[in-house]
């Protein structure tokens, strides 16, 4: 199972009261990178937040935001005891003091803490429980979306590994056709370089044997197809593997590069290069893959 690290998940509900909304945006990193947006009554609360989304999510950039939906006005209201205390202190300046003019509702509300938003003096008062619930269903519901693209990465990669095997069994079937072709020309152009004078027939086999041993990609097809085999079965996992299809896509390419090399053979190195292809466009996707 492959999993993109492209989603997002959304979850609302009810904390400590209030109305709040936690949204989840990830894209591909290379590593767990989170970006924390909390209102100032939870900001302490990041430090459980960035322990839970971590178990969620193995990487990618994490763009995580929670936020109030209720109107600010619903909120606000009046401290009558604080009110109270401001009118009393205000007439105690006038009286004692001798002091004109007259205490308004204007004049009391502009004091701090009578009329404004209520909350909470310690923003530790909300403990993560409260949060968690929205934010366990955002990670899944962001989960799934990746899980959705993921399974259409891993369709698309596995058909990327399927035109490979394809490409390195036409060369498998092609290599010994060649390398016999390769011995009758080294053949031909040593008894033309000799001109009729007397072969030593044991140093001739030696060294097209050597040339022939030079020339075989018999190896590294094998390891090629091993390659490819470990990749089938790690798509198969129900765990992150962008990792380790990153290092199976490294190690064929190096297989690929030393057939190419190898090759002398116009077919074979066709073949070559449109296996670097699939390669390319499979490194690609796995920019995307958890």
């Amino acid at each position: 199972m492959a999993l993109s690290m492209t989603g997002f998940g959304a979850a609302e509900g009810d904390v400590a009261g209030r109305r709040a909304r936690v949204e989840i945006r990830t894209v591909n990193h290379r590593f767990f990178n989170l970006a924390a947006r909390l209102p100032n009554e939870l900001s302490a609360l990041e430090g459980e937040m960035r322990e839970a989304l971590r178990r969620e999510f193995e990487r990618g950039h994490i763009n995580a935001q929670v936020r109030w939906l209720d109107d600010p006005a619903a909120s606000a209201g009046i401290d009558t005891e604080r009110a109270g205390a401001v009118v009393d202190a205000l007439r105690a300046l006038q009286e004692r003091f001798g002091l004109g003019g007259e205490v308004t509702v204007e004049l009391v509300v502009r004091q701090a803490d009578v009329f404004g938003l209520r909350r909470s003096d310690d923003s530790s008062g909300v403990p993560w429980s409260a949060l968690a619930p929205l934010m366990a269903q955002a990670a899944a519901e962001c989960r799934t979306a990746r899980k959705r693209e993921g399974d259409a990465l891993g369709a698309e990669l596995s058909d990327r590994l399927v035109a490979m095997e394809k490409a390195a069994a036409r060369i498998a079937e092609r290599a010994p056709e060649r390398l016999g072709r390769e011995r009758d020309r080294l053949s031909t152009n040593v008894l033309q370089l000799l001109d009729g004078r007397q072969v030593d027939e044991a140093r001739l086999m030696a060294e097209l044997a050597i040339t022939a041993d030079r020339l075989d990609i018999t190896e590294e097809l094998v390891r090629f197809k091993s390659h490819l085999s470990a990749a089938r079965e790690a798509l198969g996992r129900g765990q992150p593997v962008g990792k380790q299809l990153g290092f199976l896509a490294q190690e064929m390419g190096r297989e690929v590069n030393t057939m190419g090399a190898k090759a002398n053979d116009a077919q074979i190195a066709h073949e070559v290069v449109a296996m670097k292809g699939e390669l390319e466009k499979v490194r690609e996707q796995l920019e995307n893959l958890e």
